[in-house]
């Protein structure tokens, strides 16, 4: 209960952070990879329905008071979330720090992969059957697989050297060795990974590595 608390609290933030055009957890220096276009037209066309049935309803209870009044707070709520949803996905994008890539998906969930764990990250548009990670699980044969998915689509598939922990909003925590997500500029943000990748292997002077042993064509 208290994670879904937080959650609805995320997306109401998000909706005030939309409104003053702020952006959640991108510092200075670090580079937002923005992914919520996709989602936008199906997001706006829901809440445009969404408000014209508000209406309707309305006016069809207008003899039940109390059925009108608990109708048009439930169509007011959810004229809020599907905003909601679409302004969290667009305050939190995924951000590539010097260090770290940071995957969001809005306000539900996010994974932090360390950019010395890539073991490759490549343009890779996928359209799974239900945008869930079960699909994915089955076609590798296991678990280990997150698919981030926006529009019914990811774009960018992230191989790990050596798996991260992800938390779902359950507060299940999955090992993940495989991330898949989308971005509006997928190529150029794989095109920005790779070069952040490469720049912190020249400041450290040696490929990413597992358990201590460096990994070949890495880089």
């Amino acid at each position: 209960m208290r994670r879904l608390l937080a959650h609805e609290g995320r997306w109401l933030a998000s909706l005030v952070g939309w409104v003053a055009r702020r952006r959640f957890g991108v510092a200075a220096g670090e580079r937002a990879l923005p992914y919520a276009a996709a989602q936008s037209a199906l997001v706006y066309g829901l809440t445009f329905v969404c408000v014209v049935e508000t209406f309707g309803v309305h006016a069809m209870l207008a003899g039940v008071p109390v059925a009108r009044v608990v109708m048009l707070v439930v169509d007011v709520y959810t004229v809020l979330m599907l905003l909601g949803f679409q302004a969290a996905a667009v305050t939190r994008p995924h951000v590539l720090g010097a260090d770290h890539l940071l995957l969001r998906d809005g306000a539900r969930r996010e994974i932090r992969v360390p950019l010395d764990r890539i073991a490759s990250i490549r343009y890779d548009l996928r359209f799974p059957r239900d945008g869930k990670d079960g699909e994915d699980r089955k076609a590798t044969g296991g678990g280990g697989v997150w698919a981030l998915g926006v529009g019914g689509q990811t774009s960018v598939t992230v191989e790990l050297t050596v798996p991260v922990v992800g938390v779902r909003l359950s507060g299940r925590r999955d090992e993940v060795r495989t991330v898949r997500f989308h971005a509006d500029d997928a190529r150029g943000a794989v095109a920005a990974v790779q070069a952040a990748r490469a720049a912190r292997t020249a400041v450290d002077g040696q490929p990413p590595a597992v358990d201590g042993r460096p990994v070949a064509g890495a880089a």
